[in-house]
């Protein structure tokens, strides 16, 4: 199949690409590396640097690649960054998307799988979290998430359009030559991680009174190469006219403790921690069922123990201890 990838320079991008390439796709990668990096891209990949809001290219690339389906992960996804700058993230998440899909569907493109969140649940009444949740998003990211959603439902019924939504909780780990390099980082893991390397002095903790066995948010974290592969089995079972959405997680929950603690142990350092106030908008405790795409796509976490998550991890950033700077 001919794919392209949005967003295929970031994390999840990457090693999505890599995976699709691994099972024989020809794929291409659009992004405007804004956030991601061209040392990510896939060296059997084209590439395409572009905004996802110029239409006249998006189209270029869907012809030029003779593309099949969409796997579009080109969003910005930092809540409190979304809070402060809301105008940006609808800018950047739903006008760029409203674009891609006009010319998907101009160029009779109708497959598509989208990047959405767990931020569509705010502070879930019912933990793991099914699909059926009610959404209820804290954030302009998530509310971005949601308004895509809504709209692709619409195109599923007037257009034919066939979508997969994934719902991702915590995306962690890395491949053997992909990993995570947000700038600035702000992930529990790969942030432990630099403090281990010596590039930070410590980690903060957002809160000990939250409401969980040791006071630290719980929060459920999925290796991404079980994320990428979960991409891989959605693209695939694909049809047009078809609508599905689907929470991935581990289905545990691990707390910011827990976490600091298996760091801790693969890496031998201390990681010095300090209690800071609780993020605006934290919920206590945030874990996906899982279920539905066990049940319906035969989706297996492979890489679920957090110790292998977070020993990936280490492995990635020991050998790339600035990243993809050369």
């Amino acid at each position: 199949m001919n794919v392209l990838v949005t967003g295929g320079a970031g994390y999840i991008g990457s090693i999505t690409v890599e995976t699709l390439v691994a099972r024989g796709h020809t794929v291409t990668v659009l992004d405007n590396l804004s956030t991601g990096h061209q040392g990510a891209v896939h060296a059997d990949a084209a590439f395409v640097r572009a905004d996802l809001r110029d239409a006249g290219v998006v189209g270029e690339v869907l012809e030029a690649g003779g593309i099949e389906a969409v796997i579009h992960l080109a969003a910005y996804s930092l809540v409190g960054e979304s809070m402060r700058e809301p105008i940006r993230y609808f800018g950047n998440n739903v006008v760029g998307t409203l674009t891609l899909l006009e010319v998907m569907v101009e160029r009779g493109v109708k497959r598509l799988v989208l990047s959405s969140t767990a931020a569509l649940f705010g502070t879930a009444e019912c933990i793991p979290i099914p699909e059926d949740a009610p959404v209820r998003p804290a954030s302009v990211y998530g509310e971005t998430k949601y308004l895509i959603e809504r709209v692709l439902h619409r195109l599923c019924e007037t257009a034919g359009l066939g979508f997969v939504t994934l719902r991702y909780f915590n995306a962690a780990g890395a491949s053997a030559t992909y990993g995570e390099d947000h700038r600035p980082e702000t992930h529990l893991i790969p942030v432990a991680l630099q403090v281990a390397l010596g590039l930070r002095e410590g980690i903060s903790i957002y809160g000990e009174d939250y409401d969980t066995s040791d006071g630290t948010c719980v929060r459920d974290y999925v290796h991404v190469l079980d994320l990428a592969e979960a991409h891989l089995l959605a693209v695939e079972g694909l049809r047009p006219g078809e609508a599905r959405a689907y929470n991935l997680g581990n289905g545990a929950g691990f707390s910011v403790r827990e976490v600091v603690e298996v760091c801790r142990r693969i890496t031998g350092h201390p990681i010095p921690e300090r209690v800071v106030a609780r993020r605006p908008g934290d919920p206590p405790v945030l874990v996906a069922d899982p279920s539905r795409i066990q049940r319906e796509l035969g989706w297996t976490r492979r890489h679920a123990e957090l110790e292998a998550i977070v020993r990936s991890a280490w492995d990635w950033h020991r050998a790339h201890p600035d990243g993809y700077r050369h």
